[in-house]
Parts: structure tokens; C-alpha cells; sequence
């Protein structure tokens, strides 16, 4: 407990002076107080080394990366779609149902939706068929 302490430098005054006299009285304790110091200044000192921009930008050109990020992207899409849907669904039942609410509201705020909907697909499908004609898409930083 005591060299776990020191390697951390938390020992206090009386720990200190109780782990000086073990290093002192037992040379199997100092040498392995000596290994595991020594041990802990080259891990402290090591670093990575960074990559290349280079390798970065063969790895995500790879075919491998691409379809691992698209079907993640994927995933997550159709989890949201179906999970939104599902609110968008149960939202629009309990303001359906609601009787308080009167007729020209509920028409107003279903129109207001609906306009919603038909534009987020606009936007989705122009962008979608521009993706496709991007003349800039293989240009890398």
C-alpha cells in the first residue's frame, strides 16, 4: 500500500518516513521500488507518435471505413425515423381526441405538419440528388 502511495506521491509525513526505513531495512522492497519507479518515469514519458495526414486520409478512403460509417449512419437514421414516428403518431392521436380543442385548430396545426413534412423531404431529396452531381465531393481538404 505504502509504494502504490509513494508512486502516486500521496504519502504523508509518517507514511513517508515509515516507507524511507522499509526501503532502508529491505533491499527486496528497494529493488522493487527502484524497478517500478524506474517503470512508471519511461510510461509517463512515452507518447504517441501522431499519424500522418496521409494515413489518415487512405483509411477513410478505404472501402471498409465507408460502409462501417454507413451502416452506422444508417442505423441510427432508421431508429430515429421509427422512434419519431411513433411520438409523431401518438401526438397526433391524443390532439385528435382531444375534444376541448376546437375543429379550425386541429385543421391549422395539420396543415402546419404537413407543410413541415413535405419540406423537410424537399430539402432531404434535393440534397440527396445533389450528393450525386457534387463536382467538389473528391476534393480533400
Amino acid at each position: 500500500m505504502l509504494l502504490e502511495k509513494a508512486l502516486s506521491g500521496a504519502l504523508l509525513a509518517e507514511e513517508r518516513k515509515e516507507f524511507e526505513r522499509l526501503l532502508q531495512s529491505r533491499p527486496d522492497i528497494r529493488a522493487e521500488w527502484e524497478s517500478v519507479n524506474s517503470l512508471q518515469e519511461v510510461t509517463s514519458a512515452m507518447r504517441f507518435k501522431k499519424a500522418p495526414e496521409e494515413t489518415w486520409d487512405q483509411y477513410w478512403a478505404g472501402v471498409y471505413s465507408r460502409m462501417e460509417r454507413g451502416i452506422a449512419w444508417l442505423l441510427i437514421s432508421v431508429g430515429a425515423v421509427v422512434l419519431l414516428a411513433l411520438a409523431a403518431y401518438e401526438a397526433v392521436l391524443s390532439f385528435v381526441e382531444t375534444p376541448d380543442i376546437p375543429l379550425a385548430v386541429k385543421l391549422a396545426t395539420g396543415a402546419l405538419v404537413a407543410g413541415l413534412a413535405v419540406l423537410i423531404v424537399s430539402i432531404a431529396r434535393e440534397k440527396w440528388s445533389m450528393r450525386k452531381s457534387d463536382k467538389y465531393r473528391e476534393v480533400v481538404r
